[in-house]
């Protein structure tokens, strides 16, 4: 059967997929301009700094540093290069398949993809270079608690700028949502009066 005559029997078929592929653009246009954003700041800095010497933006407040990061996240070190490696594909996966699943909550959607769009960019310094690449350097404030002290931020990069912004609006909508639905259920109470 010819495909025009396929589609004339089932258009309402044809329209569920494209409505299922235009809400999947957005996620992807988002994950694609991170990475690449991503990519080309690393690529900038790597061939215009220097390793380990600041280059003043902002006086001592805000430098750019070229270093590179084995570990993990605001400096942890819970294991091998590799490690983290798996651990960034098994949660990109995770991620992906949850922006899929979700498509139609683009309140959830476009933070998500941006968490991926973060991850891919790091993935691939750890398959390029071994290490992740860091370079953007800040003094926010000191930290000193249970005994353990910061002086200055950690460096970093966009991808892992877009991957904490993300989590924090996440986990405030989150926080607002929650309360949303406890007030709600609260007001149901008041008003159904049987114990």
């Amino acid at each position: 059967m010819p495909a025009s005559v396929s589609n004339v029997k089932n258009p309402k078929k044809k329209e569920i997929e494209n409505s299922l592929l235009k809400k999947l653009v957005l996620p992807l246009s988002i994950i694609f301009s991170s990475v690449l954003v991503d990519q080309l700041t690393k690529i900038w800095a790597e061939n215009n700094l220097i390793y380990n010497q600041p280059v003043e933006v902002l006086g001592n407040f805000f430098r750019f540093t070229l270093v590179y990061n084995d570990g993990g996240a605001m400096g942890t070190n819970f294991g091998s290069p590799l490690y983290y490696l798996i651990s960034a594909v098994i949660i990109l996966t995770l991620v992906l398949v949850y922006i899929y699943l979700n498509r139609q909550h683009t309140i959830l959607v476009v933070p998500l993809a941006f968490i991926a769009g973060g991850a891919i960019g790091n993935i691939i310094d750890r398959l390029r270079v071994g290490k992740v690449v860091d370079f953007i350097d800040l003094d926010f404030f000191d930290i000193n608690m249970f005994g353990y002290q910061l002086n200055r931020w950690w460096t970093f990069n966009i991808a892992d700028s877009v991957i904490s912004c993300s989590l924090v609006f996440l986990l405030v909508y989150i926080f607002i949502s929650h309360h949303k639905k406890e007030k709600a259920i609260d007001v149901e109470d008041e008003k159904d009066p049987t114990p």
